[in-house]
């Protein structure tokens, strides 16, 4: 099982590598940003505006979730990490630090990620035309509630 903890300014670069490598495994998403942008974003406006864990595998940063009021707004495994329990794991932390609920958005091409939270007890609230997020990619929300 990974070790949980919470994210830390020195953990920026970890959290940038499990997210870049997450993301170039997403081939429906368009590349919006640089490498170096996204870097820059994760150290200047994730850590300092949200609640970060991180998911550790032999001392190395493998995954994350980010909440922001009641909202998973990041949740991204190294690919590597996928499918091992890691995602279940940062899942269940983030749902004791938010015991009423927790809401999320996905890209609804995102299928695998879908049943993820599905089989973990989210529900679809809605669907949308992806004129709310930055890629304008169908994306769907869900809900968990205990």
């Amino acid at each position: 099982m990974p070790l949980i903890r919470r994210a830390g300014t020195g953990d920026a670069e970890g959290i940038a590598e499990a997210f870049l490598a997450a993301r170039a495994e997403m081939t429906y998403l368009p590349r919006l940003h640089s490498d170096e942008e996204t870097r820059a974003w994760i150290s200047g406006v994730l850590l300092p505006s949200s609640q970060v864990w991180v998911a550790e595998l032999r001392g190395r940063i493998v995954g994350f979730a980010a909440l922001r009021g009641q909202w998973l707004d990041h949740l991204y495994l190294a690919p590597a990490a996928q499918n091992g329990g890691v995602g279940s794991a940062l899942l269940g932390h983030a749902k004791k630090a938010r015991p009423r609920g927790l809401d999320l958005h996905v890209f609804q091409q995102n299928t695998g990620a879908r049943r993820f939270y599905e089989r973990h007890g989210f529900t679809l609230v809605a669907e949308g035309d992806g004129s709310g997020n930055e890629e304008n990619l169908p994306d769907a929300r869900y809900r968990w509630r205990p």
